[in-house]
């Protein structure tokens, strides 16, 4: 946190959100051993790109896709071949800070990847604690357990944002079928 409130620790990361052929999101829990927000429900998968090649391809968001397409891999098990990158539609990106624990937080610039896809789980526990698909009504009271601190669930920060700015407008595009037309990668939301 000491690094991010200087000013020195923005970084890009993306935000996966994968729906399956009923139109339900994939949530997942964190790992334990996740170094900021432990155990913490959020969108389907969240990472950085690494510093490679194929990761940092500015073009059409294919080094953020490639990026994705491997971390749904150590995390969830979902073999590239279920996930075609071409697939993967990049919707916003947003610009956020978080702290942690006090020591550790995100300071991020977000891309928000979509896509609707029925595949294949095997969790990482060393990544996933567990996860569950819900509808848009489940997601509201997953919310409002969150909000009223029953049983313990928190939500990671970035997922509250998409979901309090983005998410249900989303979800109807998804529903529809139309979700390239919801796509704005020319503006970075400032939240």
């Amino acid at each position: 946190m000491e690094k991010i409130e200087s000013g020195h620790a923005l970084h890009r990361a993306f935000s996966v959100f994968l729906f399956n052929s009923k139109y339900e999101l994939l949530l997942q829990q964190r790992s334990t051993t996740k170094v900021t927000f432990p155990l913490v429900w959020t969108n389907t998968c969240c990472s950085h790109p690494l510093h490679r090649e194929s990761e940092l391809i500015e073009e059409n968001c294919q080094g953020v896709r490639n990026a994705a397409q491997r971390k749904l891999f150590d995390e969830l098990g979902i073999q590239a071949e279920d996930l075609p990158v071409d697939q993967f539609i990049p919707l916003g990106k947003m610009l956020y800070k978080a702290p942690s624990d006090g020591k550790w937080g995100e300071h991020e610039l977000d891309y928000l990847l979509f896509m609707v896809r029925d595949v294949k789980l095997n969790p990482n526990p060393e990544e996933v604690s567990d996860v569950k698909y819900v509808n848009r009504d489940e997601l509201k009271r997953l919310i409002k357990k969150a909000d009223d601190g029953e049983g313990g669930i928190k939500l990671s920060p970035w997922f509250r944002l998409v979901v309090d700015n983005f998410l249900m407008g989303w979800w109807d595009h998804v529903e529809q079928g139309t979700l390239k037309e919801a796509a704005d990668m020319k503006t970075i939301h400032k939240l």
